[in-house]
């Protein structure tokens, strides 16, 4: 089954989602707009907005008061993409041009800080202040992994635990922070939220450690960038730090920088796939998502419920 297929009861909300995005980055000024548009019509998966629609059910739903969370959350989310892909000197997203790439780094820069601060502005139709505590600590760790990924490129010696650290600030909590906020802004009990948020961690982990398995695996067409673009740009993900753990691929893999040629990557990638680095990672990728299956199991049963364990499922085993 198709991923949009498991919540397509969520259809008409999820319209109201887009039609909000679209009004909320509205611009005076043509070419902050035509840029935002253009990173909004490259579409994505919509995780996080549903995953607060599926938390809401939870609670007391009112598509209307809950949109306000699910597109702060995405704009956050697509700012975040932004500023990625002038770090990553990146072509590619989603198949289409960057922001980077179509103008410049400085448009792009801008853009981002112009969807970011839209974002923060949407909040402030949301009264709870509970809400705003979560939304402000999951920013700051977001801002902590962005900066510690910048300072970890092409560091060889960097361990799991670093790793960790760094996909759960980059990815988890911002998937965690859609479940608890989408609980939380439907007066669901507290019980339930705290769930969510550690369902949506743990399936956070495995979403991230999934990307950055299929960024060995997957086509230059699955992936809408080239294959083993991580690594090009120095990121150290975790089928690396497995396969380093082999001394002689470990001498090759710290030969790879930023002028490294085609054929140098592919050569490591070819040799990261065979190394049994990949199995690995799909274990750890397991253990997380059959942790976020405990924190379900605690939950109301329900249509919410169910979807969370079928999206949870597809996103934590896509195509390897």
């Amino acid at each position: 089954m198709k991923l949009k297929m498991m919540y397509s009861f969520l259809n008409t909300d999820l319209q109201v989602i887009e039609d909000e995005l679209e009004k909320t980055i509205q611009s005076e000024r043509a070419l902050l707009q035509e840029a935002s548009m253009h990173l909004l019509q490259a579409g994505g998966k919509r995780i996080r907005p549903v995953f607060v629609l599926l938390a809401a059910k939870f609670g007391e739903y009112d598509i209307h008061k809950i949109k306000y969370i699910a597109v702060s959350l995405e704009l956050i989310h697509m700012a975040s993409l932004v500023h990625d892909d002038v770090i990553d000197d990146a072509e590619l997203r989603r198949g289409r041009q960057t922001i980077k790439a179509k103008w410049d780094n400085r448009i792009a820069m801008y853009t981002g800080d112009y969807i970011f601060a839209r974002s923060l502005e949407l909040m402030t139709m949301v009264e709870n202040i509970e809400a705003h505590k979560i939304l402000s600590n999951t920013i700051v760790e977001l801002s902590k992994g962005e900066i510690e990924q910048i300072r970890d490129k092409y560091d060889y010696d960097q361990n799991l635990r670093i790793y960790l650290r760094r996909i759960k600030r980059k990815t988890a909590l911002l998937i965690a922070a859609s479940c608890q906020l989408g609980a939380v802004s439907a007066n669901a009990p507290e019980t339930i939220h705290k769930s969510l948020f550690w369902f949506g961690y743990y399936v956070g982990m495995s979403f991230q450690i999934t990307d950055d398995i299929l960024d060995f695996t997957g086509t230059e067409e699955q992936l809408g960038k080239p294959a083993g673009g991580d690594l090009w740009q120095g990121n150290i993900t975790l089928p690396v730090l497995y396969a380093m753990e082999n001394p002689h691929l470990n001498e090759k893999i710290r030969r790879i920088h930023e002028r490294s040629s085609t054929d140098e990557i592919r050569e490591v990638i070819e040799l990261i796939k065979i190394s049994g680095a990949i199995e690995r990672s799909i274990l750890l990728s397991d253990r997380y998502l059959d942790k976020a299956f405990k924190e379900l199991d605690k939950l109301p049963n329900g249509i919410a419920k169910r979807t969370f364990n079928n999206v949870a499922k597809f996103i934590g085993k896509r195509k390897y």
